[in-house]
């Protein structure tokens, strides 16, 4: 048995990319995108016919729909060979503005839908701001399942959660790396590594709180640096994986155990969290790692939104 076939024991395995001729190799449930990812396939040369397509089908319409149309597409592609669900993600340029995250979002399921596709099978990706985490509370009640990604922090996830979203993305990667850059030459990798790094140590506190109080929302960790990051998060709901790192473990035989388990955070003694608007920003406030990492991420995306753009509108 492979590492990652171990894995699967324990954990829904997703595949976190845009290059879809990929996903036949590891058989993931799951798959998510993003702007970056999507942008990234669509300059290979074996996905340049598809915003091509776009273009020409649906010309003299808004560059917004047409963008969306070409990250459609992406998704249903990707849907013919995942037996699961495909994440895909709302302009990161509305992250502040809820009305229309929800219009977007349910735009994005109508285009689906256009294609055949059931909204089951549909996860709207929105950033965990306090705007887009109530655009997701508004989406849950139409019946459009949402993921918000993202997320760096305990109190976007008690806010998530009170929103019954149905998953989230924390960002395991990301949070590590913050902590590493700010530690500089006193980063220790060795004692920051596996159960004790600071990625995992939050994904962990998370899951953790949301089985102790019976809350559905799923866990999907994300956005991996290495493998060990991945092993020492067996247990939890979901993890998204890139191609590369997928790779690394079906190449492996290295044994993988739970760490993460249900049942135990049941009995765990945890304090319950309400989270209203002002305990929310003030809280985000307070933690500078997920203050920066969230602008951060929202306008690295934004970037490569507009690349996209920029891309289309030369085709």
């Amino acid at each position: 048995m492979t590492q990652l076939d171990s894995l699967k024991q324990f954990t829904t395995v997703v595949a976190d990319t845009g290059d879809f001729k990929q996903l036949g190799v590891f058989l993931p449930t799951d798959a998510t995108t993003n702007p970056s990812l999507i942008l990234k396939a669509v300059q290979k040369p074996d996905y340049a016919p598809l915003l091509a397509e776009a273009v020409a089908k649906y010309k003299g319409r808004p560059l917004d729909e047409v963008c969306d149309r070409l990250i459609v597409r992406f998704g249903c592609e990707i849907l013919s060979i995942v037996p699961g669900r495909v994440s895909t993600e709302v302009d990161a340029r509305l992250s502040f503005d809820t009305a229309a995250t929800v219009a977007r979002g349910k735009r994005l399921i109508e285009m689906y839908a256009s294609e055949g596709i059931a909204k089951e099978r549909i996860l709207i990706k929105v950033a965990s701001t306090w705007e887009g985490i109530q655009a997701a509370a508004q989406l849950e009640q139409a019946g459009i399942r949402t993921n918000l990604t993202l997320l760096f922090s305990f109190a976007q996830a008690v806010a998530c959660g009170q929103a019954k979203v149905q998953l989230i993305s924390p960002f395991v990667g990301r949070i590590y790396d913050w902590y590493k850059k700010t530690a500089g030459a006193a980063w220790d990798e060795a004692a920051m590594a596996g159960a004790k790094d600071p990625g995992v140590v939050s994904v962990a506190q998370i899951y953790n709180y949301y089985k102790r109080f019976g809350i559905k929302t799923e866990v999907m960790g994300a956005s991996f640096r290495n493998v060990g990051q991945i092993v020492a998060l067996a247990g939890c709901d979901l993890l998204t994986i890139s191609p590369d790192l997928l790779a690394l473990m079906a190449a492996s035989d290295a044994p993988v155990a739970q760490a993460l388990d249900a049942q135990a955070a049941q009995s765990m003694d945890l304090a319950e969290v309400k989270m209203d608007e002002a305990a929310f920003r003030f809280a985000l406030n307070q933690d500078a790692m997920a203050t920066e990492k969230l602008a951060e991420g929202i306008r690295g995306f934004v970037t490569d939104a507009i690349k996209l753009d920029q891309l289309l509108l030369a085709a």
